[in-house]
């Protein structure tokens, strides 16, 4: 997956945080306050910061700042500050996204996934399929059982961050930050637009689901038919 740099000065939620994202695969680096964060990104060259903005030392919006000046691995900043203007603040500063605490590591998962594709350091493979569906994401093409897709370019990063999670129930939240890189959410409704679109150009409905399965309340499932 990423090899991933964890700015957290709380011992127990950084050994946490440690341990889940191992568990969803990841290989974790981790430090408890902001020089040694800096120290730690300009030496190992990690693929994403996850950055707390509550330091011992720094201030985590000045880490960010400082680690801009030199590098331009991506960063996410985590932090239980939800305050509009403080995500506008560290977003213009340079953070590639937005997470507020509590959070889970699936849904941290898919945050890097989505910023280490914006930055061009995924390593994925170009071709998605499921069942009937095959998505080319260098190519930008889709078929349905051999049938060409004509898709947006937003139905299409939708489709492709579902696939990349084909099986798992994935939320608008997510959805919204990973496609429409809305770090501090934004309206359902733009999802709910965006999917009855996509349904439509894969010969399905809401009603009468193929591939695309609502769940209520929770979000969206991408999987093959039975």
């Amino acid at each position: 997956m990423a090899h991933v740099l964890l700015v957290e000065d709380d011992a127990a939620i950084r050994t946490a945080l440690t341990r889940s994202l191992r568990d969803q695969g990841h290989v974790v680096s981790s430090v408890g306050a902001g020089m040694a964060a800096l120290s730690a990104a300009v030496e190992q060259k990690p693929d994403v910061v996850l950055l707390d903005l509550g330091l011992p030392d720094v201030d985590g919006a000045d880490v960010l700042s400082m680690l801009r000046a030199v590098s331009d691995i991506p960063v996410i900043v985590a932090t239980a500050r939800d305050d509009e203007a403080e995500m506008v603040r560290v977003l213009d500063l340079g953070a590639d996204d937005y997470v507020i605490k509590p959070f889970t590591a699936a849904q941290l998962t898919a945050r890097i996934r989505a910023v280490m594709r914006r930055t061009g350091r995924a390593d994925e493979d170009p071709v998605i399929t499921v069942g009937g569906l095959v998505i080319d994401t260098r190519g930008y093409e889709v078929t349905v059982d051999g049938r060409p897709v004509e898709l947006a370019r937003k139905e299409f990063e939708l489709l492709v961050a579902l696939a990349r999670r084909a099986g798992e129930v994935v939320t608008k939240r997510d959805l919204l930050a990973e496609v429409w890189q809305q770090a501090w959410g934004g309206s359902d409704r733009t999802v709910d637009v965006h999917l009855s679109w996509l349904r439509r150009k894969l010969g399905e409905t809401a009603a009468a689901p193929r591939y695309l399965h609502s769940v209520r309340g929770v979000g969206v499932r991408l999987a093959p038919p039975p």
